[in-house]
């Protein structure tokens, strides 16, 4: 998909690339495979381009940390953490959310950790 955008007249510097948690996924709730791109993010990384996760809120948080049952979406705080968290050390440069003071908060301190 790059090459048909620059092939198209995109300015390579204009592209950001977003996997798309949480769309079209080939299995179930697709939760494996969510959890496969959280996993495998650095491989992108080999395009040189800024890569973006919207995982926040996520129906597969909350079929992941709702055990039996699937939580609601106002209660998928700490998933949605979570997954900016494996995403960030997984070569995410940019994170999409929807709880923009606890995300901030959060990736604060755990920049001061982690990086």
């Amino acid at each position: 998909r790059k090459e048909f955008a620059i092939s198209s007249g995109i300015d390579e510097h204009k592209i950001i690339l977003d996997p798309g948690i949480g769309f079209g996924k080939r299995t179930g709730e697709g939760i494996e495979d969510n959890c496969e791109i959280l996993k495998r993010l650095k491989e992108l990384k080999t395009l040189n381009q800024p890569i973006l996760i919207g995982a926040s809120r996520k129906r597969f948080i909350g079929n992941v940390c709702g055990g039996d049952k699937q939580l609601p979406v106002d209660d998928r705080l700490e998933g949605s953490l979570a997954a900016i968290a494996v995403a960030v050390m997984n070569g995410a440069d940019i994170v999409r959310v929807h709880d923009v003071k606890e995300s901030k908060r959060f990736l604060r301190l755990f920049d001061m950790v982690v990086r």
